[in-house]
């Protein structure tokens, strides 16, 4: 039997609509252990995490099969309850996959505490600017003390007592400049308090 003909006989046209029935078949079997496998068309809708606590959190993590990693803590927001969830990632609202990791930034339990740097001798509008800058405010309120520079720092106060280089206290504390009051040679020894002012 020639080749022609075995292509055109009854036994070759069965094999090979067996094969194609079979592959078929292995194609379908094999798309459905895929989808069961890798949860394909399961969404789960992420939910707003934002000022939960992190008990909460892993509480309605586990109910949806997620899962949660704590990647860092941020500076301290006030706006936002302490050691509460500030960012996740994925956002809320985006849908994921059951298992997936759900990344988290907490809230600190409050402000991190921040050196005080060597300020004396600087201006008032240099040390303004410094302290703004590393996460202080400044009280209004300045006190002046006997010194013959105008608006030269002579010292740090906070919660009414002084401060020197090196101390730590907590970001955003509001501090009290001393300032020099312009008298030459120590004629005005009287301190303006906060309370006068």
């Amino acid at each position: 039997m020639s080749l022609i003909q075995f292509i055109k006989s009854k036994t070759f046209l069965k094999q090979l609509l067996f094969a194609f029935v079979g592959l078929t078949i292995f194609i379908f079997v094999v798309i459905k252990w895929l989808n069961i496998t890798t949860n394909h068309n399961q969404k789960i809708e992420v939910p707003n995490l934002e000022k939960m606590s992190i008990e909460k959190v892993e509480k309605t993590l586990n109910e949806l099969n997620l899962n949660l990693v704590v990647i860092d803590s941020t500076s301290y927001n006030p706006l936002y309850p302490k050691k509460s969830v500030i960012e996740q990632s994925p956002e809320a609202g985006d849908f994921v996959k059951e298992g997936r990791k759900i990344y988290l930034t907490l809230n600190p339990s409050g402000y991190a505490n921040v050196e005080i740097p060597d300020l004396l001798g600087k201006t008032k509008r240099q040390v303004n600017s410094q302290l703004i800058a590393i996460g202080f405010r400044i009280s209004e309120n300045d006190v002046y003390v006997s010194d013959i520079a105008k608006d030269v720092v002579r010292g740090l106060k906070f919660n009414g007592k002084d401060l020197k280089a090196g101390d730590k206290i907590p970001q955003n504390s509001e501090i009290t400049l001393k300032l020099g009051d312009g008298n030459e040679g120590g004629q005005f020894n009287q301190e303006k308090t906060e309370e006068e002012n």
